[in-house]
């Protein structure tokens, strides 16, 4: 009895580690954020946070609903459940109460979701521009040109960008194939691999501004994107993804754009939105930034094509 008592306390130890494992580090870390926020609400109200039941959750969505968006409320209501799952209790996150709550809250707020600004093509040529003239050493220009530039040519998330090693990448007579080891869609970890060709603008071309920050760099291995001690001495540390936020508010600060609805976000939706406008197909589309379904991607075309395909343009005043 004792041999099968321990056999299943591992079983039981075991699965709770494949299920932590199921899931990316950052996905973790985001859950254990929004169920901090859930804890500190029951701790307020006096009711147990793990496990809960369905009513609290309800109440707490509720809660939330005044200052925060749909989306935010879907999040925390999978954070919730997720951490349930991961410590071994069950939370019935379809009962009725948290279901009809929510279409409740939906219909008085409207789903309608503003995301952050896409970075286009005239913000992208006058942050490089104004990195072109500032007055700081060439390689610090290098770099933030090169971070800018290939996190838009390649519609990457920012986590996808900062994660790249010198090992991802291979440079061909198109261009450059970069290889991603696992994304925010891609928990598996199967990969893929993003191929950025040759701009005939050498400016603006990530191709080229990414080697020649290499080559000014001598990065060989490890990070392509480190962050800079006192002055200008490159470390071996790898920047963080918030970094990317910063730098694109800076640039655009500095270019008199105002940054306050830009994110990092706004580098791949960028993309999406300028090859949309530029004709590409949805397919292609995901096939560089690596969404999994079409109904993001079919919002970047539709507001792309706003004023394109406007019915209004066919009335003559």
């Amino acid at each position: 009895m004792n041999e099968l008592t321990t056999d299943l306390k591992s079983l039981h130890e075991a699965t709770l580690n494949n299920l932590k494992s199921s899931k990316a580090n950052n996905t973790l870390r985001a859950y254990k954020s929004d169920f901090k926020d859930f804890g500190a609400f029951c701790a307020k109200h006096g009711v147990n946070s793990l496990p809960t039941e369905p009513k609290i959750v309800s109440l707490y969505l509720t809660h939330l609903s005044k200052n925060s968006k749909i989306s935010t409320l879907r999040r925390r209501l999978v954070s919730i459940s997720m951490i349930h799952k991961l410590k071994g209790y069950y939370l019935d996150t379809k009962h009725p109460i948290i279901v009809e709550n929510l279409m409740g809250i939906r219909r008085v707020k409207g789903s309608i979701q503003k995301g952050k600004k896409p970075l286009l093509i005239n913000h992208l040529k006058l942050i490089i521009n104004v990195i072109d003239k500032e007055k700081v050493d060439e390689i610090k220009k290098l770099r933030d040109k090169s971070i800018i530039l290939i996190g838009f040519g390649g519609g990457f998330r920012r986590t996808e960008l900062i994660s790249i090693n010198h090992e991802d990448l291979e440079f061909v007579t198109e261009g450059l194939k970069i290889f991603i080891k696992r994304s925010k869609t891609d928990q598996l970890g199967e990969g893929m691999i993003k191929g950025l060709p040759y701009f005939a603008n050498e400016i603006y071309c990530p191709v080229s501004n990414l080697k020649k920050w290499l080559e000014v760099s001598e990065i060989k291995s490890g990070p392509i994107f480190r962050r800079f001690s006192k002055g200008s001495s490159l470390t071996h540390k790898r920047l963080t993804d918030q970094s990317v936020v910063l730098l694109i508010k800076k640039y655009l600060n500095l270019a008199g754009i105002e940054n306050k609805n830009f994110a990092g976000h706004s580098l791949r939706s960028g993309f999406a939105t300028v090859a949309a406008e530029s004709g590409a197909d949805e397919r292609s589309i995901m096939a560089m930034t690596g969404h999994k379904t079409t109904q993001m991607v079919r919002r970047y075309i539709r507001e792309a094509n706003i004023f394109k395909n406007n019915a209004l343009n066919k009335i003559k005043i």
